[in-house]
């Protein structure tokens, strides 16, 4: 979808839940509806994945409850992140999450509809760090479930108990490199004209706090403060209404920015990266996937402070 096809998508509709409920079946939506759902998740060329994971033994407790019909378990960090030379929760290796995905049933021409939670904004960012990962890899036809499996609860929509065995299918990787950006890159960058957007909360970005795995506190050097907590509603489980988000965007961003967005490990920025990107979108916004903990690893330069 173009930024002036969505503009005027905006405009007529007010996207939102509103245009979820009525949008026809689309490989191209980022957000699907539940109602979109109940008729595709039968379907062939629909794989839906379950992205619920338990703390304790049983990872999968929750999904062998009930879930959507047909739904795969695929529990997170799971095959979805690693750590590489001390650094944690980036991306695995092409050639070994290739694999992973493929396993999961999941083949090019098939459409992947990720199902969190729906409680919180961190689960959010599950599905979004997921949405970012395969599209990345050059799986453009991936959608997140508006309002997660809290949404298809209560909307009394049935559950199945059985667990769903997926049957493995081909998946070629192929990268897209400008949506990921390395801590050479970034540094590169830094005194570029790019705009740095800092996912965490304020403790976290002024120094206060760090990631136990962060080797030093702060931020990167002229990075904006962007919690991705602000583009949550809690209370309905999903992103704010479009209009909203626009507006809690900082005013420095503008439509020809070119955006960087991090945070402690890739998990908050991968919410920021979802809304501007693909809910506003922001045409050249990218993913710093070792973010805070990979850049203090070494002598980056580092801001602290409330105005660094």
């Amino acid at each position: 979808m173009t930024l002036s096809s969505f503009k005027s998508a905006a405009v007529a509709v007010a996207f939102g839940v509103g245009f979820l409920a009525t949008q026809a079946a689309s490989a191209t939506q980022p957000l699907v509806s539940v109602d979109w759902l109940k008729t595709n998740t039968g379907r062939n060329n629909v794989v839906v994945l379950d992205l619920r994971t338990d703390k304790g033994d049983d990872k999968t407790a929750s999904y062998s409850a009930g879930h959507v019909p047909n739904a795969i378990s695929s529990t997170y960090p799971g095959i979805w992140r690693t750590t590489r030379d001390s650094v944690v929760g980036v991306l695995p290796p092409v050639e070994t999450i290739e694999q992973d995905i493929a396993s999961l049933g999941i083949s090019d021409e098939k459409q992947v509809v990720l199902v969190p939670a729906g409680t919180n904004v961190s689960d959010f960012g599950v599905a979004a760090r997921i949405y970012w990962t395969l599209k990345h890899l050059g799986h453009d036809n991936v959608s997140i479930l508006d309002g997660g499996h809290s949404a298809w609860l209560s909307s009394g929509a049935p559950l199945q108990v059985a667990s769903v065995e997926p049957v493995a299918a081909s998946f070629r990787a192929e990268p897209v490199e400008e949506l990921n950006i390395s801590t050479p890159q970034v540094k590169d960058r830094l005194n570029s004209g790019a705009l740095f957007l800092d996912a965490r909360p304020t403790a976290w970005f002024t120094g206060e706090k760090k990631h136990p795995k962060a080797a030093r506190y702060g931020r990167i050097p002229g990075a904006i403060e962007a919690d991705n907590h602000k583009f949550f509603d809690e209370e309905t489980g999903r992103l704010k209404d479009t209009a909203t988000l626009r507006d809690l965007v900082p005013a420095e961003v503008k439509s020809d920015s070119k955006i960087v967005s991090y945070c402690n490990t890739g998990h908050w920025a991968a919410t920021n990266w979802f809304v501007l990107s693909e809910v506003l979108g922001f045409k050249d916004v990218t993913l710093y996937d070792d973010s805070m903990v990979g850049w203090s690893q070494t002598d980056n330069p580092i801001a602290s402070g409330a105005d660094g």
